[in-house]
């Protein structure tokens, strides 16, 4: 059976739709699929491998060097570019298409889109098993791909020609479709990629996907206007959301308007800046003082685009008052109706702007306004301490004082990128955002190994603009490879290594829970077994410097801030590496005083965990379900 038309492999054809596909948003229009990224094997070389040959004209390619990385790549760029825009990501069969199951989650979890092209085993089965080809005994049509099929928003397997029609076109609805994106998977079996076809003209026609903006039911929003009247002291809660809707300058509109204090989540950090008056900084376990404070005493929470994670929540204990209720704009049902909440179904910014005309002429009380501003001014004195030296400048730095030296320099051009470890925690505090677009930490699932490949990403996204990776020496170890990109292809990302010899995220949380940093330290075996010898010689530098990189060595407080300033300034790919203190006893940074629910050994002979689990205990007493 064949359609009539341009007779061309599957692979080719995929490859020539995409190269079709549109997203348009408020007027603009833009190319949904940026580029390709690729590692060839025997699963799709012959396929979408020769396919990106012949249409190198109009498919830009990018080589990567590991598949988690060419995904979490493909996730920074597409979050740079609004949602708007992303890459699609091809891998061989077997261990190249299970190593994008990581970069899929991430893609998922954060709603934020990327197509994944997944090669696949023989779909003809000329021999059986094939090389790499993983044997169900109860399930003849069962691959290694379907790994990917929980992590994934859409999930098809093409086994023939003529499917890819439907298949593609589904794809594409799905990843610009902002209540529903994600990681978008068509696994490709190798003989169905390099078999020709004759296909319709029309498949191949310009499709321009309008990115809708749903604006709220009048009955929802009439309720969450009545509520916010009612409320003495609202808090509203920017999520991720806010910022993917370009809804910024609504958010900002609405705060305004009311007086209505706004609190962040990691994803929506920098939706209003550091110096708005109705900022009060992040929310939650890594939130500020001032935020965590008006949280617990709020008797009305407005979430916009947020899907309140255990983090935002504190496990459940940060939204202490007795009455209190809560308001959740969110273009998805699923998170507008979380807390018992009042859902307002909504595109943010269409939803910010119809509850600010709802609110016309109301504001909060005049003292709780006054009250909150001071709380946050005095938060920004403690902010600006912490980053100061409390040691001479011939010292080593503590992390906190590292990123002071970063907002030293930074304007809001430059954007951040991280993902896990200690960082997140110290950046949601005491970051002070310049622009909507600067902070860029995924904390969604919060993936070590993200934050070199997302920056290529956001680069790409964001040409000419200073985009700095912070890892620390165990994020760094997971994930490196994508220096090598950078430097073939001259993105002139920064990135800030800090070697504190370990695990310091974890190794916090450890000691805190009772299991005493066990396994959580970069050292040599001492006599007794454990890992308390000296630190490893393990030379960060040198190891980027040897993947191409250009590595600046910062031994001193002195020596990073001409580092940074020297980095910012480079046109070439650029490292900073510099050895952190641990702590900081005179000048230690503020903290916002929630918890997180870490279960903890309920019987134990360790007088470290008996101790952690009374505080356990403690803490859980006071967790609530908001029904």
């Amino acid at each position: 059976m064949t359609g009539g038309g341009r007779r061309l492999t599957t692979a080719q054809a995929l490859v020539a739709f995409l190269a079709r596909q549109y997203t348009e948003r408020d007027g603009r229009r833009q190319r949904l699929i940026a580029a390709t990224w690729g590692i060839f094997g025997h699963g799709n070389v012959a396929g979408l491998g020769q396919a990106l040959v012949e249409y190198a004209d109009r498919m830009p390619f990018l080589q990567g060097r590991n598949e988690q990385s060419m995904v979490h790549a493909a996730v920074g760029f597409a979050r740079q570019s609004g949602r708007l825009a992303t890459h699609a990501v091809t891998t061989s069969i077997g261990p190249g298409a299970t190593n994008l199951v990581t970069g899929a989650a991430l893609a998922t979890v954060n709603r934020l889109p990327v197509l994944l092209l997944p090669g696949d085993t023989f779909a003809t089965r000329p021999a059986d098993p094939v090389l790499q080809q993983l044997e169900v005994p109860y399930a003849g049509d069962v691959s290694v791909n379907d790994t990917l099929r929980p992590v994934s928003a859409y999930y098809d397997r093409v086994t023939r020609p003529e499917a890819l029609i439907p298949a593609a076109l589904a794809a594409m609805r799905v990843l610009t479709d902002p209540a529903a994106t994600g990681a978008v998977t068509l696994a490709l079996p190798q003989d169905v990629q390099a078999e020709a076809y004759d296909w319709p003209e029309e498949f191949f026609a310009e499709r321009t996907w309008r990115v809708r903006r749903p604006r709220p039911d009048t009955a929802e929003l009439a309720a969450a206007a009545a509520a916010v009247r009612a409320s003495r002291r609202p808090l509203l809660i920017a999520g991720g959301g806010v910022r993917h809707s370009a809804a910024e300058a609504e958010l900002a509109a609405l705060a305004e308007a009311t007086g209505i204090p706004v609190a962040c989540t990691q994803a929506g950090k920098g939706t209003l800046r550091h110096d708005h008056p109705a900022d009060v900084g992040g929310v939650g376990h890594t939130g500020t003082a001032p935020a965590n404070a008006l949280a617990r005493e709020a008797d009305l929470v407005i979430g916009a685009g947020t899907r309140y994670t255990d983090f935002t929540t504190a496990s459940g204990t940060l939204f202490a008052h007795p009455g209190v209720r809560f308001v959740n704009l969110n273009i998805t049902g699923f998170d507008a109706h979380k807390l018992a909440a009042l859902p307002l179904v909504a595109d943010a910014r269409e939803g910010l702007r119809a509850l600010r005309e709802a609110l016309d002429g109301h504001r909060v009380p005049p003292a709780y306004a006054e009250g909150y501003r001071a709380e946050r001014d005095r938060w920004e004195e403690q902010v600006t301490t912490a980053y100061a030296p409390s040691r001479p400048l011939t010292g080593r730095p503590t992390q906190v004082q590292v990123l002071g030296a970063l907002d030293a320099i930074t304007t809001g051009e430059d954007i951040l990128v991280n993902a896990a470890g200690s960082l997140p925690g110290d950046l949601h505090r005491l970051w002070r955002p310049r622009s909507s677009d600067q902070y860029h930490v995924e904390y969604g699932y919060s993936c070590m190994g993200y934050e070199i490949p997302a920056a290529l990403g956001t680069a790409l996204a964001a040409p000419g603009r200073p985009v700095w990776a912070l890892v620390g020496d165990g994020t760094y170890l997971m994930n490196p490879t994508e220096l090598v990109t950078a430097v073939q292809e001259r993105i002139p990302i920064k990135v800030v290594i800090l070697q504190n010899h370990g695990y310091a995220s974890i190794g916090g949380l450890s000691e805190a829970v009772g299991a005493e940093r066990f396994g959580t330290a970069y050292r040599y075996r001492a006599a007794d077994g454990t890992y308390t010898g000296a630190p490893l010689p393990v030379d960060l530098a040198a190891n980027a410097a040897s993947l191409g990189m250009r590595v600046l060595r910062a031994r001193t407080l002195g020596d990073l801030r001409e580092a940074l300033t020297e980095a910012r300034a480079a046109d070439v790919p650029t490292c900073v590496y510099t050895e952190t203190e641990t702590a900081d006893t005179v000048s230690p940074p503020p903290t916002g005083g929630a918890w997180w629910d870490v279960p903890v050994a309920e019987v134990a002979s360790r007088a470290s965990a008996v101790r952690a689990r009374a505080e356990y205990d403690r803490n859980a007493a006071v967790r609530r379900r908001h029904l």
